[in-house]
Parts: C-alpha cells; sequence; structure tokens
C-alpha cells in the first residue's frame, strides 16, 4: 500500500449523510494507506510521521464516478440535442464500432486515461466497448494512473447496428469468458465487471447466460436501469412477462447480492416496485443528473432512494453527461432535485449540499469497501485543492469556501491526489 505521513490544511469530509466536519489548519494521517482519522491537533503516536504542509489549501476525500462510459469520452457534449434512443444509434453505436481496431482505441483510452488522472475521480466504475482486445487496452492504461475501477467489456447480441452486435448469445459469453481468462490476476487496482449494455441489447438467452456467469465467477454486474420513457416502453414489449423494468433484470439473475451488488445507472422512472428490488438485492444507483438532463430524460427522484435506504452514488455518465468532472456532477445533482421539488414533486425535498457531497464521496465510494470518507480505517484517498483564485470579501469557513468550489468548480485545481495512500496526481 502506500507510505506513512501527515497532511495539514483545511479539511473537510461527511461525517455523516447530513453532516460535514471540518477543520481549519487540521491534520489528516495515513499510515501504511490507510486513513487513521482528522484531528485539529495533531496526537503525539503520529508526530514522528512526515509532514506535507498544504495550509491554506482544501483537503477532501476522493471522489467515485458509479457511471462512466471510457469509448464516449472523445465525443462529449455532441449530440445533445437528441434523445436517447436516436443519440445511441446516431452517435454512440457507430463511434463505439471503431473500437474493433485496436490503434483507434489506443488512441482513444489514452486521452481517457490521462483525463481521469488529472480529474477528481479516485475511483471509477467503467464501459468499455464488446470488443475484447480494446478493453483489455482500457484496463492496461487505467492500471498505470493510479485510479481504482472495475472495468467491463460490454455485452450485446442485438439492437446494435452495423458493427456493434456480436453474433449470438453463445458468441457474446464465449468472448467475455475469453476476457476474464485473458486478465486474471493481471491487476492489482483494475477489476472486471459484468456489462450487459441493457435489456434491449442483450437477447433473453445473453441475460441468462451473464446471470450464470456472475455467479459462478462470483463477479458484480453494470448496466442501465428506466433512464428514458421510450427505453422503458420498449422494454416492455422486449420482456412482456415482467412487470417492470427492474423484474427483467431479476428474472435473469443480473440484479446482484449484497456481497456482489449490482450497478443500476439512472432510474429516473424508477417506481415503488423497482425500489422495492434495488433495495432487496443490496443494489447501487448511479445518479447521472448532467446526462438526464442532456438527453431530456427526465430528473430521478434520489431523495425517495435515499429515504428506501437504497444505495446512491453520483456517475458523470460521460458522454451522454459532458464531462468527467465530478464537482459539476455534485452541482447537477443538487440542481436537478430543486427541479424535482419545484416541478414534479413538492413533498420530495431537494438534496442539501452536504447529501450530495457524501453521494459523490462515501456514498459511491461504498461499492469498493471503506471508501470517501477520512473515518480511521478508511482508505486514504484524498484531494489537495487550491480555491484560491476564488476571490472573496468575506472571511469564509471551510464549510462555505467548499460549497462554493463545488458552484464554482472552473476556479478551483487539484495540487495532489492520493488514492490508498499513494500520490497518483501532482499538478505541474
Amino acid at each position: 500500500m502506500g507510505n506513512s505521513f501527515v497532511i495539514k490544511g483545511d479539511i473537510a469530509y461527511n461525517k455523516a449523510l447530513k453532516e460535514i466536519q471540518t477543520y481549519k489548519d487540521g491534520y489528516l494521517v495515513c499510515v501504511d494507506g490507510i486513513c487513521k482519522g482528522a484531528f485539529q491537533k495533531l496526537p503525539e503516536e503520529y508526530k514522528s510521521l512526515p509532514l506535507k504542509d498544504y495550509t491554506g489549501k482544501l483537503i477532501v476525500p476522493g471522489m467515485t464516478d458509479l457511471h462512466v462510459h471510457a469509448p464516449q469520452y472523445t465525443f462529449r457534449g455532441i449530440g445533445m440535442d437528441l434523445e436517447l434512443l436516436d443519440w445511441l444509434n446516431q452517435h454512440t453505436f457507430p463511434e463505439e464500432a471503431h473500437y474493433s481496431d485496436i490503434e483507434y482505441a489506443k488512441k482513444a483510452y489514452a486521452y481517457f486515461s490521462h483525463d481521469l488522472m488529472r480529474s477528481f475521480t479516485t475511483r471509477a466504475v467503467v464501459f468499455a466497448t464488446m470488443h475484447t482486445e480494446a478493453t483489455i487496452e482500457l484496463m492496461d492504461q487505467l492500471e498505470k494512473t493510479g485510479v481504482i475501477s472495475y472495468v467491463g467489456r460490454v455485452n450485446m447480441d442485438r439492437n446494435g447496428g452495423e458493427g456493434l452486435q456480436e453474433e449470438s448469445a453463445e458468441a457474446s459469453l464465449k468472448g467475455t469468458l475469453e476476457w476474464l481468462e485473458a486478465i486474471e490476476g493481471k491487476y492489482e487496482r483494475t477489476m472486471p465487471i459484468i456489462t450487459p449494455r441493457f435489456i434491449p441489447s442483450c437477447s433473453d438467452e445473453l441475460m441468462k447466460g451473464l446471470g450464470k456467469l456472475s455467479e459462478e465467477k462470483k463477479l458484480r454486474i453494470q448496466s442501465h436501469l428506466s433512464e428514458n420513457k421510450s427505453e422503458v416502453a420498449w422494454v416492455k414489449e422486449l420482456v412482456p412477462e415482467s412487470d417492470c423494468y427492474a423484474r427483467a433484470y431479476e428474472m435473469f439473475d443480473n440484479m446482484g447480492t449484497e456481497d456482489r451488488p449490482t450497478i443500476m445507472a439512472h432510474c429516473v422512472y424508477s417506481d415503488e416496485r423497482e425500489m422495492e428490488i434495488l433495495k432487496k438485492h443490496g443494489a447501487y444507483v448511479a445518479h447521472c443528473s448532467d446526462s438526464n438532463m442532456n438527453l431530456t430524460s427526465g430528473i430521478a427522484p434520489v431523495r425517495k432512494f435515499l429515504e428506501a435506504g437504497i444505495n446512491v452514488g453520483i456517475g458523470t455518465d460521460v458522454a451522454a453527461g459532458s464531462s468527467m468532472n465530478m464537482l459539476k456532477a455534485i452541482l447537477n445533482a443538487i440542481q436537478a432535485s430543486k427541479m424535482y421539488y419545484r416541478l414534479v414533486d413538492e413533498n420530495v425535498k431537494q438534496l442539501s449540499f452536504e447529501e450530495a457531497f457524501y453521494l459523490a464521496t462515501e456514498g459511491g465510494g461504498k461499492y469498493f469497501g471503506k471508501v470517501g470518507s477520512f473515518k480511521e480505517g478508511y482508505d486514504f484517498d484524498a484531494l489537495v485543492l487550491d480555491d484560491s483564485a476564488m476571490y472573496s470579501m468575506r472571511e469564509l469557513s471551510v464549510r462555505e469556501r467548499l460549497e462554493r468550489t463545488c458552484y464554482n468548480d472552473a476556479d478551483v485545481y487539484i495540487l495532489h491526489k492520493f488514492v490508498q495512500g499513494n500520490n497518483v496526481f501532482d499538478r505541474k
């Protein structure tokens, strides 16, 4: 693991869902890559450790991006006038077909990996494409960034269009097995995850096979759920025996278990039936508000998920989401919840800043274990941020500076980034 040291600065992290703990000129202790806590006064037992002095800088937990599409990164912010299904057919699927060319994949994934390393993200759950060689290339590149990730070779044997549809369920499953065998034992920080794109892309036979493979290999699953009204209606046609979209996944044993939780991105139209299924299986909702607004999908009822006891984190969902910037994702989550309260249901209160910051740190971080907080025993994932370019006539508290940072992300930059105590990025 990482080194043992102390860093000094203005510390902020969630003590609980609705409470941010701060320390001005505080101390944060790392021992062998594990956080030993944050303190106003450094305990005697840690005074012999090397001190990294970042006085005046913000120190926050690393952030988890629960849902991002690596092959879409280079066309982010394009085609945003379309809704989901048209956007997939006109932009996404033709782009992903290019990843059959390994030289194309190497160049495109180099852009993604480079920018991920420089981002606020310390953990990520990533979609690749259906191409085995390109997926391995992505995993090779991500391993070098120091970011800890799950990466999925995408399965799709129907409705993919020219160049992006596997021959059969059997071929798709065979390709996934070959991929798993090729990467077994290869990485320290990069893990495989089973990835049916979504029900419209996967036949019943393929979905059943992936559920069985997940159980046999003890692997987690990621997919999409109830993102767009047209998509939801399409799933009803494809799996008429299911009473809701989530039930279709459950029927094919793709909803996971408490110890192997599935990530379902979006859940914009998940009703009480779907919430019950999500909670029953210990699934995680990846809330992708930027994407949902860009593709006119809607607003996910995040407050309802939290009140129902469902695990929730934040995903950037590049490229339907226009940026991998997790600060922007926090802001979008807050703003979307305000619109849900005002325009959809005034009984569903907006997310507070504390809650949204929690979702981006410990909320999504829990998917990786004890991650996303400076509580004792958590992995030491930390960001040292410089917010000095944001001038103010006020004397701001650490909490106020943190909120301002999320609302004015263009005026803050990362000085240092730690993952499990390893310094994986320094601003040059």
